[in-house]
C-alpha cells in the first residue's frame, strides 16, 4: 500500500510531494513554529529536509508525511513515519506520529484532528501495533494534545545536541499508544456517547 489521501471533517491530507516545497518553506521559516524543533530553516535546509522526508516515506508502505489543507489553504503537515533514523531498519508494526502547523491555524484543534485520523489510519488500515510521538519537554501545547489523543508518557530523555542550536532545551518526552489501548479508548468513547 502506498501513501493514501486522508480526510477529516475539515482537513484534506495529501501525501507530501516535491510540489509542496513552498508550503514547507513558509512553515519552517517561522521561528515560533520551529521553536521546539531545532529552530527556523533557510530554503536550502528546507529543501534538504523535504528530500529526506520523501525518502523516509519510501521506507515502509503506507507510512509517510501529509500536507494538510483546510478549504484549499495549506495549514501544516502531519506525519506517521517509520520510527528511528532513516539509515536504520524500521521497527515492524510501529509508527511515529507528529505534526507542524502554521501559526494562523493554531488553537483550532487541527493538530488533534489530523493526528486522530493518522492514528486511525495506522491502527485500522495498516495494522500497526504501537504508535509513539516525541515532544519537547517545554512544548506544553503538543504534550497536552498527545495526552488528549490517548497517548501515555513513556520516558524523558535528552535529544541529540547536533540537531539543535547551542543552548537549546534538549529535554524530550516520548509518548505512546498501542492498538489495544486505542481500541479500548474507542469503545469507552462510544459507550459514553450512547449513554448521553
Amino acid at each position: 500500500m502506498s501513501q493514501v489521501i486522508l480526510s477529516t471533517e475539515r482537513l484534506h491530507l495529501a501525501p507530501l510531494a516535491a510540489e509542496h516545497l513552498e508550503y514547507q518553506v513558509e512553515l519552517d521559516a517561522d521561528a515560533e513554529v520551529m521553536r521546539h524543533l531545532g529552530g527556523a530553516r533557510d530554503r536550502a535546509g528546507v529543501e534538504a529536509a523535504l528530500r529526506g522526508n520523501l525518502a523516509d516515506a519510501e521506507r515502509v508502505a503506507g507510512l509517510g508525511y501529509w500536507a494538510g489543507f483546510v478549504a484549499g489553504e495549506f495549514a501544516g503537515y502531519w506525519l506517521l513515519r517509520p520510527p528511528g533514523a532513516a539509515d536504520q531498519e524500521p521497527v515492524a508494526g510501529e509508527g511515529e506520529l507528529g505534526c507542524k502547523i502554521l501559526r494562523r491555524h493554531w488553537r483550532q484543534g487541527l493538530g488533534s484532528e489530523g493526528s486522530r485520523e493518522l492514528l486511525r489510519h495506522g491502527f485500522e488500515d495498516l495494522g500497526l501495533r504501537r504508535i509513539h510521538a516525541m515532544a519537547g519537554a517545554a512544548n506544553t501545547g503538543s504534550r497536552a494534545t498527545l495526552i488528549a489523543l490517548g497517548l501515555e508518557q513513556v520516558r524523558e530523555f535528552l535529544a541529540d545536541a547536533d540537531d539543535f542550536p547551542p543552548g537549546a532545551d534538549l529535554r524530550t518526552v516520548e509518548y505512546a499508544i498501542t492498538q489495544e489501548q486505542w481500541q479500548a479508548g474507542l469503545v469507552l468513547n462510544n459507550s459514553f456517547l450512547e449513554g448521553s
